[in-house]
């Protein structure tokens, strides 16, 4: 269930998506999505159905356990919920709801692939029950929907060429050295060089990580700006490029560590609180590293943040 290692051969269409709420245009703080074009192809049918019918109110949990099948909107993203080579749902998100909402009673997951902006509209328009795209909980999307808590948390890190020449560690040393830097569209990474003072109108904007290190290899770029797990797959094999050791920006003068957790609408509490119950006593065992570390998580991406402090 693994997915595979080489980012060049099985994502060069991933990207990462604009935050739910705000214009293609407009850029702001958000998550990275990496998007699997196949499960992208197979959304629109899945869509279509899913939004035929409104979904009944009342209590989700006891209605889903009755169905016996819960509709997860996904966004198509390596390493959270894609389409795999043999052409099956996987990823840690799909592979976690599938045990979690077992043990709630729910013996199926339909993933329903979408865009990354589709999911929380989707959501509260009731084409999904829940929805897992490793979603940065934050203050924005804490108004829209509900989260639980997250399952991992993760830092940044750049993708430079071998050697790292010009010493970079951090955003402040891009904006030292004034280095040229790359980063993805819709980044989080996009905000965090602003906010060390790096001009936005200097930042390449690549269409994923890929491109980011072909560009770093090429000499184009000095460095491409991504989260530590995108970074540390994406040059797996490469020759000239290496990525940096993961690190929290500084945002504000504060270290800002970012989250990923599965989306509620905001009516269903006892529903998201049930699947905390599970989530908790899996983090305890150490099952949650365990479901998560076939898809490139280590033990420092494992987390105690709670999604009450994220949505502050």
């Amino acid at each position: 269930m693994a997915p595979t290692r080489d980012f060049r051969e099985e994502h060069g269409n991933d990207r990462r998506r604009q935050p739910q709420g705000r214009p293609a245009g407009q850029r702001s703080i958000g998550r990275r999505s990496l998007l699997v074009g196949g499960a992208a192809l197979g959304a629109a049918g899945a869509l279509g159905v899913a939004g035929c019918s409104k979904v009944p109110t009342g209590d989700t949990l006891a209605r889903l356990k009755s169905q016996g099948i819960v509709r997860m909107g996904i966004a198509g993203e390596a390493p959270y919920g894609f389409i795999d080579d043999r052409g099956n749902f996987t990823g840690e998100a799909v592979e976690l709801a599938k045990i979690i909402f077992k043990r709630l009673g729910i013996g199926k997951v339909q993933p329903v692939a979408t865009d990354f902006s589709s999911l929380i509209p989707g959501l509260n328009s009731q084409q999904f029950d829940v929805v897992s795209a490793g979603m940065y909980i934050n203050k924005e999307r804490c108004s829209q929907v509900i989260f639980a808590d997250p399952e991992y948390q993760m830092l940044d890190s750049f993708i430079v060429p071998k050697g790292n020449p010009k010493k970079l560690h951090s955003y402040q040393d891009i904006k030292r050295t004034g280095a040229k830097m790359a980063t993805g569209t819709g980044y989080a990474e996009i905000g965090y060089a602003v906010a060390a003072g790096i001009p936005e109108k200097s930042l390449v904007i690549l269409q994923d990580p890929v491109a980011g290190l072909n560009a770093v290899e090429s000499g184009r770029v000095d460095v491409f700006a991504g989260t530590a797990l995108t970074g540390r797959e994406v040059v797996r094999k490469s020759t000239r490029a290496e990525a940096t050791a993961p690190f929290a920006p500084l945002v504000n003068g504060k270290k800002k560590i970012d989250g990923g957790g599965f989306a509620f609408r905001s009516l269903d509490a006892e529903l998201r609180d049930a699947f905390n119950v599970e989530i908790h006593k899996m983090k305890k065992s150490g099952e949650l590293f365990r479901v998560l570390k076939p898809f490139g998580f280590t033990e420092s991406e494992m987390t105690t943040l709670t999604a009450e402090e994220l949505c502050r």
